[in-house]
């Protein structure tokens, strides 16, 4: 079942930084100007079903497990389509807002990307 889908309408001056340091930060396209520029603006609406360990966030053809959700990364995906996404491997949030997955490469981000959120087996 998919959980959330989105298309890439922009990337940020600044997001090649944090995907150097195997983050992604995504933003609906309400996304204020200053967190804009570090930011993969997207056009998704409409989170059905909670983000949870298990799940997979599909980068095109590209699945990242979940291992990790951050105690308000549902909330400000649904409100806002804000998500760090942190390729890190760990098990364990830092922030609160943090969705870790598998650190694995990522592919290319870019305009017209599909972002898929699926529930896990």
């Amino acid at each position: 079942m998919s959980k959330y889908q989105a298309k890439i309408t922009a990337i940020g001056p600044y997001v090649s930084e944090f995907i150097d340091h195997n983050i992604l930060v995504l933003f609906g396209d309400t996304a204020p100007e200053e967190l804009a520029e570090f930011s993969v603006i997207h056009d998704g609406k409409e989170l059905s079903g909670t983000l949870q360990v298990g799940d997979v966030v599909w980068l095109g053809d590209s699945g990242f497990s979940v291992l990790a959700v951050g105690e308000v990364a549902n909330e400000n995906l649904a409100k806002l389509g804000h998500l760090i996404l942190k390729f890190n491997g760990e098990s364990e949030p830092e922030m609160p807002g943090d969705v870790c997955v598998e650190a694995k490469p990522l592919p290319a981000i870019e305009p017209g990307l599909v972002i898929r959120i699926e529930e896990g087996d």
